[in-house]
């Protein structure tokens, strides 16, 4: 079935539009605009949408959803038209391999005239269920039941898995161009679904979804009005060589050569993350096995001092010399052959025992870097017959990898700090100035990208704002939480309803409460949650730098025993 010409005509009226749509801008005396609440409107016909036509587009499917099919954190989803196609279908002309831009868009029939790019993880290659984030782990809501209109992509290619960086456009679609392509076909959907286009639209994702948004922040300041941003790897090519610069250490000190993790025990993690809180913990005024005061915990620890150093073999209760060395020499930031620092250092936290941060530190630095290293980033990438993750992490030359990975050639003409990291991240004054926002959150035992790299991004938007970013944009450290959720941390949240009170009605964001997830948790149980906290701990996550600081009386799993100094 076809779409009639004037819906055909709205899409493209609306596809040319920037963030917002009708909804009134005000802005206050001396401040930046506040950009309107959205109004919404009711989905007209779903299978209609199956005729939907756009440039370099085709629709696969549109199908009606009903309520309760779907479920986030035991929250029955409403109805909504589930509506999947690509864009962009050819042939790879380097490997031969089909390509597209697959997605899938989710249009909830009471629609609150919002759209959610929901900027997807890992490598991408895959289509997750377009419900939109909205922050942390275990989510117990998302855009979709509130009634945003959701789009998910592959970003370009069908299986997440790196070989897709062979082919040059591919790597361009995955770094920025896919977002840039999807935003006006999905906003033209959304015109044709309910006969306006969004006067709202919101940008999001954790990880390599968190670097998605902070390109988008970048690259398209008129497309989106609000930027919700998780543990961005944004200098993601750089932390994914460092990560196998730190697999290199690690497989050096281990027992057991290729084992990484017999380089750094499970007990010697333990050691490391209990000397931290008890030099750390009550920085807060509290002890809680929670560290708050990150930057003062750094100045607090010494690994070398507060760490037995063995005077023997390792038993668990002590570190070697060596040991000592080389973890302290990765925590500081990882280092090429010349002993210049590439990427920023780690802070010494309370999650280095966990199982998440060592999947990252000893499994996945073997077999996610070095694929995504060897084929999407370096130039020329290596030859896919014959590649050994493992063997190509420790083995292969850092000093050889930074220059592959900022290298171009004929056939790949931007490296991949081009396509992959934003363009002048700490200039985002077209986005201010329009009265868009943004909300950022990192984990402080993020063990792939550090939330030192992120803090040093906002250090510097904030020198580039006069010494002030707060009226566009916010930072918020997560203690204790490993990548993008886990950790001994409260890493439940919604930072999204506060973004958008934020954009429309001028609400600037002060503490986001987040809670534990022990048992019983309906967005799932967090098993790093230590036994002796309440299954529902709370605490104020604070908009740096401020830190949650105990007030000195009141419940150590409430909130409001807390407050943001």
């Amino acid at each position: 079935m076809k779409t009639s010409a004037s819906l055909v005509l709205v899409a493209g009226v609306l596809a040319a539009c920037g963030g917002g749509g009708t909804s009134i801008t005000t802005v206050p005396s001396g401040g930046l605009p506040v950009l309107g609440e959205a109004t919404g409107a009711t989905l007209n016909n779903c299978a209609a949408l199956a005729g939907f036509q756009f440039a370099n587009t085709s629709i696969s499917a549109a199908t009606s959803i009903a309520a309760g099919t779907l479920s986030i954190g035991g929250k029955p989803v409403p109805a909504h038209c589930q509506v999947r196609g690509k864009m962009f279908d050819r042939i790879g002309t380097v490997d031969g391999q089909p390509y597209a831009i697959g997605f899938e868009m989710r249009l909830p029939t009471n629609w609150n005239g919002r759209f959610f790019y929901q900027a997807n993880g890992g490598v991408d290659g895959n289509i997750g269920t377009a419900t939109g984030p909205v922050g942390g782990g275990g989510p117990l809501d998302n855009a979709l039941d509130m009634g945003f209109a959701v789009i998910s992509s592959d970003a370009g290619h069908g299986a997440p898995t790196p070989f897709f960086g062979i082919d040059p456009q591919a790597r361009l679609d995955y770094g920025y161009q896919a977002a840039a392509k999807l935003t006006p076909m999905a906003k033209g959907l959304i015109a044709s679904a309910y006969g306006k286009g969004p006067d709202r639209s919101y940008f999001g994702g954790c990880s390599n979804g968190g670097r998605h948004t902070m390109v988008a922040m970048s690259r398209q300041p008129d497309d989106y009005d609000g930027y919700l941003v998780g543990d961005p790897g944004f200098r993601l090519p750089l932390a994914a060589t460092a990560n196998m610069v730190g697999a290199q250490n690690y497989n050096a000190l281990a027992t057991t050569p290729g084992d990484l993790g017999t380089g750094f025990t499970q007990a010697e993690r333990t050691l490391v993350s209990k000397a931290v809180l008890a030099k750390c913990d009550a920085l807060d005024g509290a002890t809680d096995g929670l560290v708050q005061n990150t930057t003062a915990c750094q100045a607090a620890f010494d690994l070398g001092r507060d760490v037995p150093t063995c005077s023997g073999a390792r038993d668990g209760t002590c570190l070697s010399a060596e040991q000592k060395l080389r973890i302290a020499q990765l925590f500081a930031g990882a280092q090429d052959g010349s002993g210049r620092r590439f990427y920023s250092s780690f802070p010494f936290d309370a999650g280095l025992a966990t199982n998440g941060w060592a999947v990252w530190k000893f499994s996945n630095s073997l077999n996610l870097d070095s694929g995504a290293t060897a084929f999407i980033w370096q130039v020329p990438p290596e030859a896919v017959a014959g590649f050994n993750g493992p063997t190509f992490t420790l083995t292969s030359n850092i000093d050889t990898i930074l220059s592959k990975i900022t290298a171009t050639n004929a056939l790949y003409t931007e490296n991949s700090l081009s396509f992959m990291t934003p363009p002048n991240p700490t200039d985002l004054s077209r986005l201010k100035k329009r009265g868009a926002k943004a909300m950022v959150y990192h984990g402080t035992s993020d063990p792939i990208f550090s939330s030192d790299d992120t803090k040093r991004w906002y250090d510097e938007l904030t020198a580039a704002n006069g010494g002030d970013a707060t009226n566009f944009a916010r930072y918020y450290q997560v203690p204790g939480m490993n990548h993008c959720s886990g950790g001994p941390s409260t890493d439940q949240f919604d930072m999204l309803t506060p973004l958008v009170a934020w954009v429309e009605k001028g609400q600037a964001p002060g503490a986001v409460v987040a809670s534990a997830r022990g048992a019983g948790n309906a967005g799932g149980v967090n098993a790093d949650v230590p036994a002796d906290w309440a299954a529902d701990r709370k605490r104020p996550l604070c908009v740096y730098p401020k830190v949650a600081r105990y007030k000195g009386s009141g419940s150590l799993d409430a909130a409001d025993s807390f407050s943001c100094q």
